[in-house]
């Protein structure tokens, strides 16, 4: 049936953006190097609205242990500084006016079972998009049988198969979640 294939296509789009996302955030948790991409979660209060790092500065890595970050605007260094302060990162910045600094220190022991707990909270939020989904074409399948557009079995292969789509990208979050574990461990 060309409706339940329909889903069936959405729900797989769905599923994959929401793999993307959870893997692009999961490349926000620090594993030791510097990387600009270590601050894309940060959200800085501007002229009260809540607005990324990356679209007020410059962020860079000249060394394997330091950041710097330039805003295009000087007079944001300090709501940057206060934005990093209060992020899960784990890092001080430092200014001298015009830029600032962020030293990647060496990773802890405790630091990195906290940034495994932060991955695998990452990870979750990612499962439950997917089981979402899931949820919300179950809900548009069972529709579809109740108006009569579809029948018994037309649905429960449907449902079959977004089991399986579900489980793929269930199987796909585990894996990205055990590389980002192995990679933070990684002393």
């Amino acid at each position: 049936m060309a409706l339940i294939d329909e889903l069936l296509e959405d729900a797989r789009e769905r599923m994959h953006k929401s793999v993307e996302a959870t893997a692009h955030e999961l490349g926000t948790v620090r594993a030791g190097r510097a990387s600009p991409g270590l601050l894309d979660r940060i959200e800085v209060d501007y002229y009260g609205t809540s607005t990324p790092l990356r679209n007020l500065a410059t962020i860079s890595a000249p060394e394997a242990r330091l950041l710097t970050i330039q805003p295009f605007d000087g007079s944001t260094i300090k709501v940057i500084e206060k934005a990093i302060n209060e992020s899960d990162l784990g890092l001080h910045p430092s200014n001298d006016g015009k830029i600032v600094r962020l030293a990647i220190p060496e990773l802890n022991e405790e630091r990195r079972r906290e940034l495994v707990k932060v991955a695998r909270g990452i990870a979750e939020d990612g499962r439950v998009a997917v089981r979402n989904i899931r949820r919300d074409v179950m809900h548009d399948l069972r529709e579809l049988k109740e108006a009569g557009e579809a029948g018994s079995d037309d649905e429960h292969r449907a449902e079959v198969g977004l089991q399986k789509l579900t489980d793929a990208s269930i199987a796909e979050l585990d894996t990205l979640l055990k590389g980002k574990e192995a990679e933070i461990l990684e002393v």
